[in-house]
């Protein structure tokens, strides 16, 4: 199963460096994009939940590495106001199809 990373920039200016265990995160989030500190927390938990149970489809146990990150993230956030801003500086690997930075069709379907 494809793993990936993905940097946030937060409204403080400091970054995180992320893991997912799945390349799902390309569904829910984009690079360049700043979305509310609110925003954002729902969006990684909906992506990291999808993650940890595809691992689980795949393998049988959930991934309790998505669920750290996820109260990482949720830690990370509750220091700043739901409203602020934080970034998506990349993500890591592309996914698969991608041109120049630009996926070819859909990016449903993600690993």
């Amino acid at each position: 199963m494809p793993e990936m990373t993905f940097e946030l920039r937060w409204p403080d200016g400091t970054g995180t460096s992320c893991y997912s265990p799945s390349l799902v995160v390309w569904d829910h989030l984009e690079v360049g994009a700043d979305y509310a500190v609110a925003e954002l927390v729902a969006r990684t938990s909906r992506a990291l939940a999808e993650a940890s149970d595809r691992v689980r489809e795949r393998y049988g146990l959930r991934c309790t590495s998505a669920a750290q990150q996820q109260a990482q993230i949720e830690g990370l956030a509750a220091r700043f106001a739901p409203g602020a801003p934080v970034r998506v500086v990349r993500m890591a690997p592309p996914l698969p199809g991608a041109v120049r930075g630009v996926v070819a069709g859909a990016r449903g379907g993600a690993t």
